[in-house]
């Protein structure tokens, strides 16, 4: 199989596994991804849509929905009284932990045919990859 066959392939079946836990925990993938982000910290609605490659208005509906199931909430940002910071609400972390918890334990099972020294080698070059390509932190690293 070839790098572009692999890692496309390898896409749909991490998007697959990350659709799946979201459905089972009561939400939309793209709203984990938007939970996933904001674990680390609070973001402007600019920053976050850089983030999330979302154009203002898909980012603004997800926020929306979000915010009515209260995940998140929109907060004065104070150094720009012009602007917002999403937040994740008390729920939204304690949601965000355990989607967090279980997508990690599902996507880490997806290679359970390697050994450790393959393991270890396709993290080291695709974590290069993302480097290279400056993805931003949709993830965190655990």
């Amino acid at each position: 199989m070839g790098i572009v066959t692999a890692l496309v392939r390898s896409t749909f079946l991490v998007n697959a596994v990350y659709s799946e836990s979201a459905r089972e925990h009561g939400i939309t993938m793209p709203q984990g991804q938007l939970l996933c982000v904001l674990m680390g910290r609070p973001y402007g609605m600019t920053e976050l849509g850089a983030v999330l490659r979302l154009a203002k208005s898909s980012l603004t509906g997800l926020v929306d929905r979000t915010e009515r199931n209260g995940l998140v909430r929109r907060e004065p940002d104070p150094r720009d009284t012009r602007a917002v910071l999403v937040a994740l609400t008390p729920e939204g972390k304690r949601l965000a932990g355990e989607f967090y918890a279980e997508t990690c334990r599902r996507i880490e099972q997806l290679p359970a045919g390697l050994d450790a020294a393959d393991r270890d080698r396709l993290a080291d070059l695709l974590g290069r990859v993302v480097t290279d390509n400056e993805v931003p932190p949709v993830f965190l690293d655990r």
